[in-house]
């Protein structure tokens, strides 16, 4: 089985980063962080004669993540009550990529990935994050994705989520349901 985690943090070893090793200790995985690519916003084309354009950036790295795993987690920290702008521009990329034509089978492999969340924020996260929980059920149900599972941690400063006990236990669990569907 193969699992990729898109980390959408902007900061190294973030909270949401960690949540997402708490999950994925000792299973095989990729992590793919999007701070480091060269994702270009979308320039939305559907409508037009000429369609979608090619983009010369890294975006080709996620749709070969999307095709080559079995589950995707999206790892993202809430700023402003949302996913980070790296992640909703990964997200908003979707809509060229299942277009592409260099990529016919991506809207029908979508349909067998399944989708889990980490999200992380400081300001009530548990109630007010449930709003991108719900954005990224809609993701999921437009994309005919599986939406497995998410966990919603409480952190701020580097490092706070190891504080949340909840979460950590959520991880934990989360980590012994796919160590056993992978017979890890």
């Amino acid at each position: 089985m193969n699992i990729t985690a898109f980390i959408g943090s902007s900061r190294e070893h973030s909270n949401s980063e960690m949540l997402a090793d708490h999950v994925l200790n000792g299973i095989p995985h990729q992590n793919l962080f999007l701070k480091d690519l060269n994702i270009q916003p979308i320039h939305d084309l559907r409508h037009s004669k000429e369609g979608f354009q090619f983009v010369d950036d890294d975006y080709d790295q996620i749709i070969q993540a999307l095709l080559t795993s079995d589950i995707v987690i999206f790892t993202t920290p809430i700023y402003w009550y949302s996913m980070s702008s790296i992640m909703k521009t990964m997200v908003d990329r979707l809509s060229h990529a299942i277009r592409d034509e260099r990529f016919p089978q991506l809207k029908e492999k979508l349909q067998t990935t399944e989708a889990i969340i980490l999200a992380v924020g400081g300001d009530e996260p548990k109630i007010k994050g449930l709003p991108m929980i719900q954005q990224f059920q809609y993701i999921f149900d437009f994309l005919k994705m599986p939406f497995l599972s998410y966990i919603i941690g409480e952190a701020n400063k580097p490092g706070e989520i190891t504080k949340d006990e909840q979460a950590l236990t959520q991880a934990t669990l989360l980590n012994n349901q796919l160590k056993a569907r992978i017979n890890v």
